[in-house]
């Protein structure tokens, strides 16, 4: 491994203090993967800067020196965004101690945050002030804003709120030169010149480090209910959907599709997970709406809207949740989806978006090629279908050998993503691209989107140490 020398690593160290510059292997050793283990890398320094002063030094002397730096912020990315590269090269910049809540404006509606903060603990601070911040992830308990805005992550309320470009109104960055833009607006309305914002939403840490964020608040809602409904088909939860979204209008929070392949694996394999209803069902969906009035009108809502799904034969089961502890149990066991797949083996994942007319074609199209590939595959598909976002996970056949599956993800990916690109979809709906998609990317986006992109990483990283290898190749 050939990282940087010694006083080199010395003259890091002093920016952040003593305790805060890591260079034994077993305290370097959680920085160098992600949840899904895709990539593992090396590094010979992980810094934790406490304040933005502290990650502007870091950065100077980075470009001073020409060292690559690679952001880190809750590390559960699936797609090798936050992992140094396997030379040594590059050191790792967490922001783990940036966790101030810096203002809550109530009247505004906007809290001013620092970018390592938990998203959980964005959640607690906004509830805590009567107020909802409603971004919300299976992994929200260890995610951080910074990362979360570095992805645009998406996760289950995008439906009704957006996602997280649509909740966030400034930033605070610090730039790979060093230099500091700070953008912390809370203006609802601002059109001066360029929106940087936006720039940097999204872009995975390739063109700085976002130390600081204005995030969107809402008033906390005061009906919440959801439904568990067991579906024929992908059309009939279609027709659900459209059938929800006209009775629901802006109360519809959340819509999410799951394959029977999918929820039986969660009931196996997730701890106090039951099915809530009688007998298994081909496909599955969870109805969430959130009222501004009272509980009993969000509880009439999902009556009414469960009431003429069975009359139009669209349902043929359901259940709605009968506490805030039910609601709670049915969210979990979508969220652990992804989680409890691992025990079956191995999993070749897409996380892909179609238009959402365009889900049950894909999902059956695609469906078809990947058996026709891979005989005995068991697809575990599931997703908002509010918003088009599958995750399209393939479970390896069962006595299969794990290796041998997973050598075959490229070759899957390029069959399940030439069927989304051919429904004008894209092959990432929330998770980035980093490592794992970044040569996709270069062949199926237009040669012009490519380099206006190597065009904006040159301005803002002139020497290339901005999580290099990321997005776009070095």
């Amino acid at each position: 491994m050939t990282g940087p020398e010694k006083d080199l690593i010395a003259r890091f160290a002093e920016i952040v203090g003593p305790g805060h510059a890591l260079t034994e292997p077993q305290d370097i050793a959680p920085y160098l993967t992600e949840t899904r283990g895709l990539y593992h890398g090396a590094t010979a320094l992980v810094l934790k800067p406490g304040t933005t002063e502290e990650v502007v030094a870091i950065m100077t002397l980075a470009s001073e020196t020409k060292t690559p730096v690679v952001p880190a912020s809750g590390r559960t990315g699936h797609v090798g965004g936050a992992v140094p590269r396997e030379e040594g090269t590059d050191i790792v910049l967490s922001l783990e101690r940036m966790t101030r809540i810096r203002k809550i404006d109530t009247a505004g509606n906007f809290m001013v945050v620092d970018g390592g903060v938990i998203l959980a603990e964005a959640q607690k601070a906004a509830a805590d002030n009567d107020r909802l911040f409603p971004l919300s992830l299976g992994s929200e308990g260890s995610a951080r804003i910074g990362g979360n805005l570095a992805t645009n992550a998406g996760g289950t309320a995008v439906l009704a709120y957006g996602n997280m470009r649509n909740l966030c109104l400034g930033l605070e960055v610090v730039l790979p030169t060093g230099e500091v833009w700070n953008g912390l607006r809370s203006l609802k309305k601002d059109n001066t010149g360029y929106d940087l914002r936006d720039l940097f939403i999204g872009a995975e840490g390739t063109l700085g480090v976002i130390t600081g964020a204005v995030l969107k608040l809402f008033p906390r809602p005061k009906g919440h209910q959801v439904a568990f409904a067991g579906v024929a088909s992908p059309e009939k939860a279609l027709d659900l959907f459209n059938l929800a979204a006209n009775c629901c209008a802006s109360a519809l929070t959340g819509f999410e599709l799951m394959a029977h392949m999918a929820f039986a694996f969660t009931i196996k394999h997730t701890e106090g997970a039951r099915d809530p209803l009688s007998s298994p069902h081909p496909w599955y969906t969870l109805i969430d709406v959130s009222t501004s009035d009272s509980q009993q009108s969000a509880d009439d809502m999902i009556t009414g809207l469960l009431e003429e799904a069975f009359e139009r034969g669209l349902v043929e089961d359901a259940v709605i949740a009968k506490s805030e502890a039910e609601i709670a149990e049915l969210w979990h066991m979508r969220e652990t989806m992804s989680e409890a797949q691992k025990p079956e083996g191995g999993s070749i994942k897409h996380d892909v978006s179609v238009p959402v007319s365009s889900v049950p074609a894909f999902l059956h199209e695609a469906d078809a090629a990947v058996m026709a590939a891979v005989p005995g595959a068991r697809i575990c598909a599931f997703g908002h279908l509010g918003d088009g976002n599958i995750h399209y996970n393939i479970s390896q056949p069962e006595g299969a050998d794990k290796p041998a599956f997973l050598a075959r993800w490229g070759e899957v990916n390029a069959i399940v993503h030439a069927i989304v690109l051919a429904h004008g979809g894209s092959i990432s709906a929330e998770h980035g691209i980093g490592r794992l998609k970044r040569d996709e990317l270069a062949r199926i986006r237009e040669p012009i989107e490519i380099e206006l992109m190597r065009r904006i990483k040159k301005a803002f990283d002139p020497a290339g140490i901005m999580n290099p290898d990321k997005v776009l190749k070095a």
